[in-house]
């Protein structure tokens, strides 16, 4: 294993975590565009969750080049991960990459020269190119969660300013503010960076497509049901937890009525997705109590009183606009075999 054992050398001035799951078949890109970095000041934490793949995780990871820091745990999830790594971290900085992402080979000069040259800021996050196989695929990051004005608690509650995940921070102010919250399974980076700006953090953001951003269709960050049950206990936890201003309580309650009526819409559409009217009738009606759609209106109707014609109708089109992301995906039909 290509293990960095020497850490009585001098302190490297940011602290590169990479957690791992089940991502051996990508990691070997993800440490390329790390040893392929302008500025090389640095240190790489590379930690296993638990992963099943291990044993080609750790040969890939042995047949590299760069040195890592290899640390292995079982399954806890990707803030405990990310927080092994911080406490044994000795960079100044700290920049966090996914195990299937990438970086520009300029990454890590832009971000720490912002860091460096702006003492009062505390994390920088800038815009990627979205890979993989989605339809969101050839897009920037930024072209479907764009961040406009100024970052402050406010303005990422109503994800007016959306921080992208490869961000690079003040290793203290991350450790001053609690690190990752390990109960937490989805949306932790967000909780954090949400306790980060009301513990008087300062967040900013650039244009420059600096990373390569990996989307999957079937990732758990693609499940609407998911994300909105964890993003909205986020919501929930701030609400619990922080003082907050009447403005920034607005808000939170704002998006806490908005998105527990998004996650009943999802759970009504994977309900349609398994043939079950009945709960996505019920799902419907709670949904609609907030978003008063007519298109949800309609639905609704057709469910209450021709739920088996309804249920043809839609699985007819789930069909047709899979097929049609399918095109998308690959720029041409797929032939009937």
């Amino acid at each position: 294993m290509t293990i960095s054992t020497d850490r009585e050398a001098q302190q490297p001035s940011v602290t590169i975590v990479v957690p791992a799951y089940n991502s051996a078949h990508y990691i070997s890109q993800t440490l390329d565009s790390i040893k392929a970095q302008t500025f090389r000041d640095y240190e790489v934490i590379v930690v296993n969750d638990g992963s099943e793949d291990r044993v080609e995780l750790e040969r890939t990871i042995e047949s590299h080049p760069l040195p890592v820091i290899y640390l292995s745990q079982e399954n806890k999830g990707v803030s405990a991960a990310r927080n092994a790594a911080i406490k044994i971290a000795r960079g100044e900085f700290y920049a966090q990459i996914d195990a299937d992402d990438q970086w520009l080979p300029n990454y890590l000069e832009v971000q720490l020269g912002i860091l460096k040259s702006e003492p009062g800021v505390t994390l920088v996050y800038p815009n990627a190119k979205i890979i993989g196989e989605h339809a969101d695929v050839g897009l920037e990051f930024m072209d479907i969660s764009p961040s406009a004005g100024e970052v402050n608690f406010e303005s990422l509650v109503r994800q007016q300013c959306v921080v992208m995940t490869s961000v690079t921070a003040r290793m203290a102010a991350i450790r001053e503010t609690g690190m990752f919250d390990e109960e937490l399974r989805s949306c932790e980076d967000f909780d954090l960076w949400l306790r980060l700006a009301k513990n008087g953090g300062r967040i900013v953001y650039h244009r420059q497509p600096l990373a390569l951003y990996r989307r999957h269709p079937k990732s758990l960050s693609s499940d609407r049901v998911w994300m909105t049950r964890h993003l909205l206990a986020v919501f929930e936890k701030c609400a619990r937890t922080l003082s907050l201003t009447a403005a920034e309580r607005k808000a939170l309650g704002e998006q806490i009525s908005l998105n527990r009526s998004l996650l009943h819409l999802f759970q009504g559409k994977r309900a349609l997705s398994r043939s079950s009217a009945e709960a996505a009738l019920a799902d419907f009606q709670q949904a609609n109590q907030h978003l008063h759609s007519g298109k949800l209106k309609v639905a609704i109707f057709f469910l209450r009183y021709m739920p088996r014609l309804t249920m043809r109708v839609l699985s007819a089109r789930e069909r047709f606009l899979a097929k049609q992301a399918r095109t998308e995906l690959t720029g041409f039909d797929q032939p009937r075999i």
